[in-house]
């Protein structure tokens, strides 16, 4: 949009040197074959400053456009590669919580069991045996005493 407001001022600017040189110059009935040579010289020096200035300018942005269309291809290039480092650090992120959660269970199963068979052990020492044994008999002789006292006392 830029580029096409310049390019039609520059094409006012193109019409307004003949529209000038008609004004100024083309007044008079009729001209020698020098006056006529230099009018269009003059006008021809004009019209070559203005298309010069055109043709620079429309470098100008060519060469910006350029430089815009390499800074937008090496951005994009950039975030595809922070996007593929993230991508890749997810993967790998996930993986470690699944590996985790997997080792997480091991140790549980691992400690259960080792609960389980310390318990075991624990069953098989005399200590334990003898306790069990006592309150074996005690459990027994309290069995008995109730049931002596329930002779005494009426049930409710």
């Amino acid at each position: 949009r830029f580029a096409r407001s310049k390019r039609g001022l520059r094409l006012k600017t193109v019409d307004s040197c003949f529209q000038d040189l008609k004004d100024s110059r083309l007044v008079e009935e009729t001209f020698t074959v020098d006056e006529v040579t230099e009018m269009l010289d003059g006008l021809q020096t004009v019209v070559h400053s203005e298309v010069e200035s055109e043709l620079i300018n429309t470098l100008n942005t060519t060469q910006d456009i350029s430089e815009l269309e390499e800074t937008v291809a090496a951005l994009k290039c950039q975030f595809e590669k922070t996007l593929n480092d993230s991508t890749a650090s997810q993967k790998s992120l996930e993986e470690n919580l699944v590996t985790t959660k997997h080792d997480l269970l091991k140790v549980q199963d691992q400690l259960s069991m080792a609960e389980k068979e310390l318990e075991k052990k624990f069953q098989q020492t005399a200590a334990y045996r003898n306790m069990k044994e006592i309150l074996t008999r005690k459990n027994d002789q309290m069995k008995e005493l109730r049931k002596r006292l329930s002779k005494y006392e009426p049930e409710d």
